[in-house]
C-alpha cells in the first residue's frame, strides 16, 4: 500500500535539554508540525558531542525510521515499515494495494458495515434451520411418502440432502478462503468463476428466491383456505370436477392480496421482518416437536381417527357422518341418510344405487393406527397413480365393476395430479434449499470462517435427520391412504401431520402457517437485495436502474420487479407446479456453487488457501453431477429452459456487459488453454486472487555450457509444483552467427537438466555482445502474450568480490533496476549450492519470513508455496517483524495474528525490538574498509596483482577488526533490552541510564580513528542497518532452514552501487539458505475470497 507521508525532523529547545523522545513521538503522530528550531535533530542522542555527524546533512535527507531502518529509506515512499501498516491490515475494512485497485468500485458500499456480534448458533444455525424446514414438510411430506413408499422416499430424501450437503462443502471452502462481504452466495459465485457466470447465476439464484416467495405465499394461502378457514373462499364449485378449478381461482386472489400485504410490510419495515424471524422460527421448531411428541404417544395411546372406505376406495368425509349403509334404529334396519343418499337415488332400500356402491361393503379403520400396528410395512412401497384416480388401500377386498362413468357427488378421495418418482424429487428439492442463509449474513457475523462451515453443516445433518425420521415416522405411524390423501379430505378436511401431533392439531396448522408467511416475508426481503447487488456490480447494464434505492439504501424499484415475477408464480397458483420451477434455479447455483470450488482446487491457485480443510475436488465434481442429474431428474424441459435463460445471460454480459476484472477461476484456466485463451489473458494484469509467481529463472553458465547451480531449477520446481508459467533463460556472450552451436548445445544441455529437476516450462537462450544486454532483453521479452514472467529467479553472485572480476556486481545491481523497472518481482537466492533436491526431505525446522517492509506481500506468498512440495512440508513458517522504540510491540503482534488469521496462513508470530543505540566501532570500521575497496576498485590502472594484493589486505582488515570489536563489546554486559512495549518514561529512563557511558566512549573511540570523521554519513547508517539486522537475524533464525528477507533496493545514485552488495553482504552474513525478496510493486496476496 503505497503510503505518501512527510518526516519532518524535530530539533531540541535551544539549551539541548529538551525530551527528545517526546518531540519525536509527537513528531510522528502528526507529521506535518515542526518545532521551533533548535541545534539537534530529534532522533534521540544530542549530536552536538558527535563531531563527525554532518547536521546539514542529516537534517536535509528523509530520516523515516531513524538509523535502524536507513537501508530502506530510499524506497519508504512505496514500500512502507511493516509496523506502520499492520493495524490497517489486520482490518479487513481498511484494504491493501491490489484489492483497493481492483474493487474499490464493488465493494465500496460494503465497507460501512455493523460491528459483526453474531455467533455460529445465531448467525448460521438458526436461519438455516428456518430456511431449510418450511412449507414442504408441512403440506408434502406425507403425501410424498404415501405415493413414493418409504423406500423410495428415502432415496429422495437422500439424494436431495447428499445434493446441498456436497454443495455446503464447497460452499464452506469458498467461504472460508478470504472475508467473503455481504453478497453472500452470489458474492462467492462471481469472484470465483467470473461476471459472466456470475451474472447469470446470480439471477438464477435471484429468480429461484423469488419463486421461493410465491411457493411460501401459496402454502401459507392453503392452509388457510383449506384447513383454517374453508368457508373464506370466494370461489365455489358447483360440481366436484370443478372443485380443483375453484381452489386454484381462490389461490389466485388470496395469493395476490397476502403478496401485495408482504410487500408492502417488506418496504415500510424491513428491520420487523428481520425482529420477526426468530419468532417465525420458533412455530417450526415448536410443531417438529409436536410431531416427534404425537409419534411418542401414538406408541400406547393411538388416537381415534376413523377412515372410511368403501371396498378398498377411500371416501371423502366431509359430508357424511356415519360410515356405514344401514344403521340400527328402534323400528330396525334403515338406511343411513347422508351416505346412502350419495350414491343412491333414494332413501328407500329398493332405490337404485351406484354399481360399485351396491357390490362392495362400507368399512371403518383407523387413520393412524401407531407405531406399533404393522402398517410400516405395507406403506414400504410406492403407490403412483395417474390424475383423477382412486385412492385405494391395498389387501381390502373389493368387487370390481365395468368402467363407469362417473356421476358427479360421489365423495371419493381422488388423486389430483399424476404421481410419479422424478416429479416428486421435483416437488420435494424446495425443502432442503436455504444452506446459503448462514453465507449471505457473512458480514454481521463474528468469525465467519468458522461459522459457516459449522453451522451450514450442522443444520443440514439436523434437517437430513428431521426429514428422513419424519418418512420412517410417518410411514410407522399412518395409514397408506390417508398418506396419499393430499388435502385431508378423508379426515373431514383436516391436515394429515397435524392429526397425529400432540397436543392439538392446530400446533401444526397454525406454526405451518405463520412459519411459511414467515419465509415469504424473508424470500421478499433477500430477493431484491440479491437483484440489487447484482444490478449495483454493473455487468448487466439494463438491471442498472434496479441498483438505485430510498435514502437508507433499502431496493424500491428491485422490490416492484421481485413482487411482479413472484405475483406470476402466484398466478400459477399451484404449488405443485411451483416447486420443480424454483428446483431448477436452486440446482443451478448449487451446481455452480461445486464447479467453481473444483476449477480453484484444480488450478491450486496461490489465493486458494481455505481455512475449512474437509473438502476435495471429487466431492466438488460428484455435487456438481449430482445436481445437474437432479434437474433433468425432476424436469428435462425445465431443465433445459433454465440452462438456455442462463447461456443467454451469460452471452448478453459477455458481449454487452460491463467489463470486470475479479480474479475470476475462469480466467487461470486460459493461461492453458491455446490462442483463444491467449488473447483472453491479453487484457490487462490478473487479480490478486489469479496473482502467482511466474517465473524467468536466469541461469550462468560455464565454458562447457553446463548450468553452474542447477539446484535454481530445483527451488523452482519446489516453489512452482507445475503450474503457471516457467522461463528459464541464460545469456551467451558473443555473436549469434558465431555462437549458433554453443547455443544450441547450452539448450540442450538446459531441457536435460530440466527433466532432471522436473521442471515443467520452457527454455529461452538469448546471444548477445554482452551479458549485461542479453540478460535486460531476456527481462523485457521473455514470454509471449499474456503468458509473461513476473517474477526473476536469479542466485548470488558470490563471486563479486573476486580480484580478477571486479565489476561482476555491476549486472547484478543493473537487473535489479531492470526488475524494478519493469514492475517484477525479484528472488535471489544466496548460497544456492545448499539448498535441497528435490528428492530431500526436511523431517523438522523453520522456514522465517523477516517481514520489515511491505512490498505487496510476496514474503507471505513465498513460504506458503514452498510447503505445499514435499521438501518443505514438515517445516513450520514463522513470521518475524520488527518494532522501532515508539511502536507498540503487543498491538503489532495482535494485528499481525490478525492479518494471517484474514489470510489463512498459519505462522508463529514474533515481533522483535530494535532499541536504537549510537553506531558501533565495527560499523565505522566496515564502512571505512567499503569505501576504501571502492576507492581502489575505481583505480582501474592498477595490475591484476596488485588488486590481488588489496583484496588480501581488505580482508586481512575485515578479519582484525571483527575481533577488535568483539573484544571491545564483552567488556561492558548489554543491557536488558527485553521490553514488551516501549512508553515515553522507559524511553527516557533507559537512555539517561546509558547517555554519559555511551556518548565518553565514543569520544574515546573517535579520537583513536580520526580517519572515520571524512565517511560518508550515509554509507554509515546503512551499514549500521545491515550490522544491526544481520545480528538480530542471526539470533532468531541461525538455524532455520531457510530465511526469506526484504531486500533493499539499490540507491539512486549509481556512485553507490558497489557499496550496495556490501551492505547486502553483511545483511545476510552467517545464514545458510537465505532468499533475498524484492516485490514488483503490486498487491500479491488477498485476504479476500
Amino acid at each position: 500500500m503505497p503510503t505518501n507521508f512527510t518526516v519532518v525532523p524535530v530539533e531540541a529547545r535551544a539549551d539541548g535539554t529538551g525530551d527528545d523522545a517526546a518531540q519525536r513521538s509527537e513528531a510522528e503522530v502528526s507529521p506535518e508540525v515542526t518545532e521551533p528550531a533548535g541545534s539537534s535533530p530529534g532522533d534521540g542522542h544530542p549530536r552536538e558531542n558527535s563531531p563527525f555527524i554532518n547536521n546539514v546533512e542529516v537534517e536535509r535527507e528523509s530520516y523515516f525510521e531513524g538509523k535502524n531502518m536507513a537501508l530502506f529509506e530510499e524506497e519508504m515512499d512505496s514500500n512502507p515499515m511493516v509496523s506502520s501498516l499492520l493495524n490497517k491490515l489486520a482490518n479487513y475494512t481498511n484494504l491493501s494495494q491490489g484489492v483497493v485497485e481492483h474493487e474499490e468500485d464493488e465493494d465500496s458500499r460494503r465497507r460501512e458495515v455493523k460491528a459483526p456480534r453474531m455467533g455460529t448458533f445465531i448467525g448460521v444455525y438458526l436461519p438455516c434451520l428456518q430456511n431449510i424446514l418450511g412449507v414442504i414438510l408441512f403440506l408434502r411430506l406425507t403425501w410424498i411418502v404415501g405415493a413414493a413408499g418409504v423406500l423410495e422416499s428415502f432415496l429422495i430424501v437422500s439424494m436431495c440432502c447428499t445434493c446441498t450437503m456436497l454443495t455446503a462443502i464447497s460452499m464452506s471452502a469458498i467461504a472460508t478462503n478470504g472475508v467473503v462481504p455481504a453478497g453472500g452466495s452470489y458474492y462467492m459465485i462471481s469472484r470465483s468463476l467470473g461476471p459472466e457466470f456470475g451474472g447469470a447465476v446470480g439471477l438464477c439464484f435471484y429468480l429461484g428466491t423469488t419463486f421461493a416467495g410465491a411457493m411460501y405465499i401459496l402454502g401459507t394461502i392453503e392452509i388457510f383456505l383449506t384447513y383454517i378457514s374453508p368457508s373464506a373462499a370466494i370461489f365455489q364449485a358447483d360440481a366436484a370436477e370443478g372443485e380443483a378449478a375453484a381452489l386454484l381461482h381462490n389461490m389466485r386472489v388470496y395469493g395476490s392480496c397476502a403478496l401485495a400485504l408482504m410487500a408492502v410490510v417488506v418496504f415500510v419495515g424491513v428491520k420487523y421482518v428481520n425482529k420477526l424471524a426468530l419468532v417465525f422460527l420458533a412455530c417450526v421448531v415448536l410443531s417438529i416437536l409436536a410431531i416427534y411428541a404425537g409419534v411418542i404417544k401414538t406408541a400406547f395411546a393411538p388416537p381415534d381417527i376413523p377412515v372410511c372406505l368403501l371396498g378398498n376406495r377411500t371416501l371423502a368425509n366431509r359430508s357424511f357422518k356415519d360410515c356405514a349403509k344401514m344403521q340400527e334404529v328402534s323400528n330396525g334396519t334403515v338406511t343411513t341418510t347422508l351416505l346412502w343418499g350419495l350414491f343412491c337415488n333414494g332413501s328407500s332400500l329398493s332405490a337404485p344405487c351406484d354399481e360399485y356402491f351396491d357390490k362392495n361393503n362400507v368399512t371403518e379403520i383407523q387413520g393412524i393406527p401407531g407405531v406399533a400396528s404393522g402398517v410400516f410395512l405395507d406403506n414400504l412401497w410406492s403407490t403412483y397413480s395417474d390424475k383423477g384416480a382412486f385412492v385405494e388401500k391395498k389387501g381390502v377386498p373389493s368387487v370390481p365393476v365395468s368402467e363407469e362413468s362417473r356421476p358427479n357427488g360421489f365423495p371419493y378421495v381422488l388423486t389430483d395430479i399424476m404421481t410419479y418418482f422424478t416429479m416428486l424429487v421435483g416437488i420435494y428439492f424446495p425443502s432442503v434449499t436455504g444452506i446459503m442463509a448462514g453465507s449471505n449474513r457473512s458480514g454481521d457475523l463474528k468469525d465467519a470462517q468458522k461459522s459457516i462451515p459449522t453451522g451450514t453443516i450442522l443444520a443440514i445433518v439436523t434437517t437430513s435427520f428431521i426429514y428422513l425420521s419424519c418418512i420412517v415416522l410417518f410411514g410407522a405411524c399412518i395409514e397408506g391412504v390417508v398418506l396419499r390423501d393430499k388435502f385431508g379430505e378423508a379426515l373431514q378436511g383436516n391436515l394429515v401431520i397435524g392429526m397425529l401431533a400432540w397436543p392439538s392439531p392446530w400446533v401444526i396448522v397454525i406454526g405451518s402457517f405463520f412459519s411459511t408467511c414467515g419465509a415469504g416475508l424473508q424470500s421478499l426481503t433477500g430477493a431484491p437485495r440479491l437483484l440489487q447487488a447484482i444490478a449495483r456490480d454493473g455487468i448487466i447494464p439494463f438491471l442498472q436502474v434496479f441498483g438505485h434505492g430510498k435514502a437508507n439504501g433499502e431496493p424500491t424499484w428491485a422490490l416492484l420487479l421481485t413482487a411482479l415475477i413472484c405475483e406470476m408464480g402466484i398466478l400459477i397458483a399451484s404449488l405443485d407446479s411451483v416447486a420443480p420451477i424454483l428446483s431448477m434455479f436452486f440446482l443451478m447455483c448449487y451446481m455452480f456453487v461445486n464447479l467453481a470450488c473444483a476449477v480453484q482446487t484444480l488450478l491450486r491457485t496461490p489465493n486458494w488457501r481455505p481455512r475449512f480443510k474437509y473438502y476435495h475436488w471429487t466431492l466438488s465434481f460428484l455435487g456438481m453431477s449430482l445436481c445437474l442429474a437432479l434437474m433433468f431428474i425432476c424436469s428435462w424441459y425445465y431443465a433445459l429452459f433454465a440452462m438456455l435463460i442462463a447461456g443467454c445471460i451469460y452471452k448478453y454480459i459477455e458481449y454487452r456487459g460491463a467489463e470486470k476484472e475479479w480474479g475470476d477461476g475462469i480466467r487461470g484456466l486460459s493461461l492453458n488453454a491455446a490462442r483463444y485463451a491467449l488473447l483472453r489473458v491479453e487484457h490487462g494484469p490478473p487479480h490478486t486472487k489469479n496473482w502467482r509467481p511466474q517465473v524467468l529463472v536466469m541461469l550462468n553458465l560455464d565454458s562447457e555450457q553446463c548450468v553452474k547451480h542447477p539446484r535454481l531449477l530445483s527451488l523452482t520446481s519446489q516453489l512452482k509444483a507445475g503450474k503457471g508459467l516457467t522461463i528459464v533463460g541464460s545469456v551467451l556472450e558473443g555473436t549469434y552467427l558465431d555462437k549458433h552451436a554453443e547455443a544450441q548445445r547450452a539448450e540442450e544441455n538446459i531441457r536435460s537438466l530440466m527433466g532432471v529437476e522436473k521442471t515443467k516450462g520452457f527454455c529461452q537462450l538469448v546471444v548477445s555482445s554482452n551479458l549485461r544486454d542479453g540478460t535486460s532483453h531476456l527481462i523485457q521479452s521473455a514470454g509471449l502474450g499474456g503468458m509473461k514472467h513476473n517474477t526473476v529467479l536469479m542466485g548470488w553472485p558470490s563471486s563479486w568480490k573476486q580480484a580478477d572480476n571486479p565489476f561482476s556486481w555491476k549486472n547484478f545491481v543493473d537487473t535489479v533496476r531492470d526488475t524494478t523497472a519493469a514492475h517484477q518481482a525479484l528472488l535471489v537466492a544466496k548460497n544456492i549450492d545448499l539448498f535441497p533436491q528435490n528428492q530431500e526431505r526436511f523431517s523438522d525446522g523453520h522456514i522465517d519470513v523477516w517481514w520489515i517492509v511491505h512490498d505487496g506481500g510476496m514474503l507471505m506468498l513465498l513460504p506458503f508455496l514452498l510447503r505445499q512440495h514435499k521438501v518443505w512440508r514438515k517445516c513450520r513458517m514463522r513470521i518475524f517483524t520488527v518494532a522501532q522504540e515508539d511502536d507498540n510491540s503487543i498491538q503489532m503482534k495482535k494485528d499481525l495474528q490478525m492479518f494471517l488469521y484474514h489470510l489463512r496462513i498459519s505462522a508463529e508470530v514474533e515481533v522483535v525490538e530494535m532499541v536504537e543505540n549510537d553506531i558501533s566501532a565495527f560499523t565505522y570500521e566496515k564502512t571505512l574498509m567499503m569505501e576504501q575497496r571502492s576507492q581502489m576498485l575505481k583505480q582501474m590502472q592498477l595490475s591484476k596483482t596488485e588488486r590481488e594484493r588489496e583484496a588480501q589486505l581488505i580482508h586481512d582488515r575485515n578479519t582484525a577488526s571483527h575481533t577488535t570489536a568483539a573484544t571491545r563489546h564483552q567488556a561492558p554486559p548489554p543491557p536488558d533490552k527485553v521490553q514488551m512495549t516501549w512508553t515515553k518514561e522507559k524511553l527516557i529512563a533507559e537512555k539517561h541510564r546509558n547517555k554519559d557511558a555511551a556518548v565518553s566512549g565514543f569520544k574515546d573511540l573517535f579520537s583513536m580513528k580520526p580517519e572515520w570523521g571524512n565517511l560518508d554519513q550515509s554509507n554509515v547508517r546503512r551499514m549500521h542497518t545491515a550490522v544491526k539486522l544481520n545480528g538480530v537475524v542471526l539470533n532468531k533464525s541461525q538455524d532455520a532452514q531457510l530465511v526469506l528477507l526484504n531486500m533493499p533496493g539499490p540507491p539512486k545514485n549509481r556512485q553507490g552501487d558497489e557499496n550496495y552488495m556490501e551492505f547486502l553482504e553483511v545483511l545476510t552474513e552467517g545464514l545458510n539458505r537465505v532468499l533475498l525478496v524484492r516485490g514488483g510493486g503490486r498487491e500479491v496476496i488477498t485476504i479476500y475470497s
